[in-house]
């Protein structure tokens, strides 16, 4: 990995008008600021649209970029708009005040407008431009052609899901596909162009930040949602019934302490003996796209690749499942082969973190364990009181591990310390060896403290937010996924320069 040190920021959270973070000028400013502290790791939540509630964890389409993130003043400036013609989102507010709070609703309705007036315009575009564009989209074939068709398809179909769709396009009949393109050509170019262009800017950025030395690191969700257009263009790879829309199994996990029920998490598992016997091309395809936007790329709820909780279709909970092994081996060995040969290994290892919270097995450590994988650890977890807890700093040996304060479903450091009673403080404090005035500050240097090769804190911790900038609370609905930074990022600068200095401290007593 580059860098022991790194920050948790979604750039929909970034400041700047239009009411969500682009990637422009301020995400090229933020890079700016980590690289002259020396901070060497930019941590991001999926970059895929995001379903209704602006969860980007239960996309439409895994392996497109989320419209939202165009900056549209840098569109002007590139002459891919028309400034004197208006772009049909200015009633929508891209010139209004920072928010506090992102609107998905809003942002659907601008990012839908921008497509348009791209299209529009793309006629007076330049040869070259064209034909970038052109050879874009058989690079991109694997995926570029469905998502453009399902996001078009789901607007004319009133957001019902695929299942719900006339049974021709439900099912992908040819004719169907092929009389569908030709009547919705300039909706279709609108999409394409969108991701194309989002394309542009993130490449911009990426080369931006290895100038500045930072690493980019994604996150991919282990599933894919049931309405999307993975699973509309690839039926046959997941646990579909063969009632249209049903699901013959489905994914979650079993009870546990925490909920008597398990969860049930409603998308379809993988029918993975189909995966081996297509040499696992859809998922080799979903990582080579993932691994062309990140240098470094997290794998959600690891886990499942060696067993998965597979739940019957029409259960109402997650306690009739039942664990099922899974390839995780084989697939992992086989995307090792492939970047081996396209010199995309890091370091010789395959550059994935491994998500593995929670209940794991020695088989699912040893997964991990044997494609060198580091794990992660969460220090808000390691104060229950238990000498074995996995997550105290003295219980992290070695350096395979990604260390957290939080992370986007916790709570911020300073809401997590406000919620603790007396007899887990006096623990935290115990462990700190001095009492808490700065909770998210005093976990950073305990993390610090480990040897770990990657040490990740959310940049509300760094300036020391409570809960009313929390990203996401699981299992609830309402605020999640909206927060924005509305301070200035050159505000910012003081923090992340005590970050770094503290970094270096540690890294001269190591």
């Amino acid at each position: 990995m580059s860098g022991r040190t790194g920050v948790l920021l979604h750039p929909t959270a970034l400041p700047g008008p239009g009411g969500c973070g682009t990637l422009g000028r301020q995400a090229h400013d933020w890079l700016s600021l980590l690289g002259r502290h020396g901070i060497g790791v930019w941590q991001l939540l999926p970059l895929a649209p995001p379903d209704g509630t602006g969860s980007p964890y239960s996309s439409p389409s895994g392996s497109a970029l989320n419209p939202w993130l165009l900056d549209r003043e840098r569109l002007l400036e590139q002459g891919f708009l028309d400034p004197a013609g208006g772009d049909g989102a200015a009633g929508e507010g891209p010139d209004a005040e920072v928010g506090e709070r992102l609107d998905p609703a809003l942002q659907d309705r601008r990012s839908q407008a921008l497509g348009r007036a791209l299209a529009q315009h793309w006629p007076r575009q330049s040869p070259q431009r064209q034909r970038a564009l052109r050879r874009w989209c058989r690079q991109e074939r694997f995926w570029l052609r469905d998502h453009c068709r399902y996001m078009v398809l789901r607007r004319q179909q009133d957001g019902r899901p695929w299942w719900q769709w006339p049974e021709p396009l439900a099912r992908r009949w040819p004719g169907a596909l092929r009389r569908f393109d030709r009547e919705h050509r300039q909706e279709l170019l609108a999409e394409t162009v969108l991701q194309w262009l989002l394309q542009q800017e993130w490449q911009a950025l990426r080369r931006h930040a290895e100038q500045e030395g930072v690493s980019l690191f994604g996150d991919l969700p282990f599933y894919v949602a049931h309405d999307s257009a993975d699973v509309w263009s690839h039926p046959g790879l997941f646990s579909l019934a063969p009632r249209a829309g049903g699901l013959e199994e489905q994914s979650g996990v079993p009870p546990d302490y925490f909920s008597a029920t398990g969860q049930l998490w409603g998308t379809p598992v993988y029918r993975w003996r189909r995966h081996l016997l297509t040499g696992f091309g859809w998922w080799l395809g979903r990582l080579r796209r993932q691994l062309e936007l990140f240098d470094l790329l997290r794998l959600d709820h690891f886990r499942a690749l060696e067993a998965y909780w597979s739940v019957p279709g029409e259960a109402a909970t997650a306690q009739d499942g039942r664990w099922r092994s899974a390839p995780g081996h084989l697939l992992l060995s086989a995307l090792w082969l492939r970047l081996a040969l396209s010199g995309g290994l890091l370091g010789g290892r395959l550059p994935l973190v491994a998500e593995d919270l929670g209940v794991i097995t020695p088989a699912v450590e040893a997964l991990r364990d044997r494609h060198r994988l580091p794990g992660m650890k969460i220090l808000q977890f390691a104060f229950d009181g238990n000498h074995d807890n996995p997550y105290l700093p003295a219980n992290i040996h070695g350096s395979d591990w990604v260390v957290y304060t939080g992370t986007h479903d916790n709570a911020t450091a300073v809401g997590w310390w406000q919620g603790l009673d007396g007899e887990v403080r006096q623990r935290v404090e115990t462990v700190l060896g001095a009492g808490v005035n700065a909770p998210g500050w005093q976990l950073l240097e305990l993390a610090l403290s480990t040897p770990a090769e990657l040490v990740v804190v959310p940049l509300q911790d760094l300036l020391e937010l409570g809960d009313e900038a929390r990203f996401n609370t699981p299992g609830t609905l309402g605020a999640n996924w909206t927060w924005r930074l509305t301070r200035p990022l050159e505000q910012l600068d003081g923090p992340l320069k005590g970050y770094g200095e503290l970094a270096s401290r540690h890294s001269r007593s190591a």
